[in-house]
């Protein structure tokens, strides 16, 4: 993990929302942070010392279960991570974070971020909405456990990761996920990941090229995902 300053592309969440004033401020407060493939950066059960933005790279955020691995969300370029931990009494990080390719966080300390609330309405106005999306996306998940199966699991998966991560240009979903990953993400096992998924490219519906997945047919993956 190496920690530098770096020119800030003000494209990241936090610095869409606030005042422009306010920028020079953040630069002068915060430090970008490299990571390799794999490196953890946010240990479940740490003190919470800051809040992360993704400048470049692709984040896994998850919480561990012994000797398993239940993957919260993903985050993209621009993308708040540590969120979790910023609380009233609270003082602890209740996930952990790693990066799934070489990436860039940019780190803002607790205190500062506070300050940077507290100094611009709109931006926690944009934060009260973020948490309450989370919320939805969370009881969702808890909801399809026990209302889908692993094929309608995974069907939503699919759609909700297009939307949250968006496309490339040939239209594949625009994050490489192992199977073991998603398998972590829908609470599933990689054994039903790779029959459900082999299914769904069976009948046309997906396609699969190097741990990314191209929807074929909307239509067929969205009424999986209501059954």
């Amino acid at each position: 993990m190496v920690r530098k300053k770096k020119d800030c592309e003000n494209t990241c969440f936090m610095c869409t929302h606030i005042i422009p004033a306010w920028k020079e401020v953040v630069t002068a407060n915060r430090k970008v942070i490299k990571l390799k493939k794999g490196e953890q950066f946010i240990q479940e059960g740490a003190p919470s010392s800051g809040i992360y933005f993704v400048q470049e790279g692709m984040i896994k955020v998850y919480k561990q279960w012994g000797d398993k691995e239940s993957i919260v969300r993903f985050a993209k370029k621009g993308s708040i991570v540590g969120h979790r931990g910023l609380s009233s009494s609270q003082t602890l990080f209740p996930i952990s974070a790693s990066a799934l390719e070489n990436s860039e966080v940019c780190f803002v300390p607790l205190d500062f971020f506070r300050t940077v609330l507290k100094g611009n309405p709109a931006f926690t106005y944009e934060m009260l909405l973020f948490y309450a999306d989370e919320l939805q996306i969370s009881e969702q998940k808890t909801n399809n456990q026990v209302q889908l199966s692993v094929k309608g699991r995974l069907a939503w998966c699919i759609l909700q990761l297009a939307h949250d991560m968006g496309l490339e240009k040939d239209d594949y979903i625009a994050i490489r996920l192992s199977k073991t990953d998603i398998a972590s993400y829908i609470g599933s096992t990689y054994e039903s990941i790779y029959r459900m998924m082999l299914e769904l490219e069976n009948e046309k519906i997906i396609e699969t090229a190097n741990k990314r997945i191209r929807i074929l047919d909307r239509t067929k993956l969205t009424e999986y995902s209501l059954i």
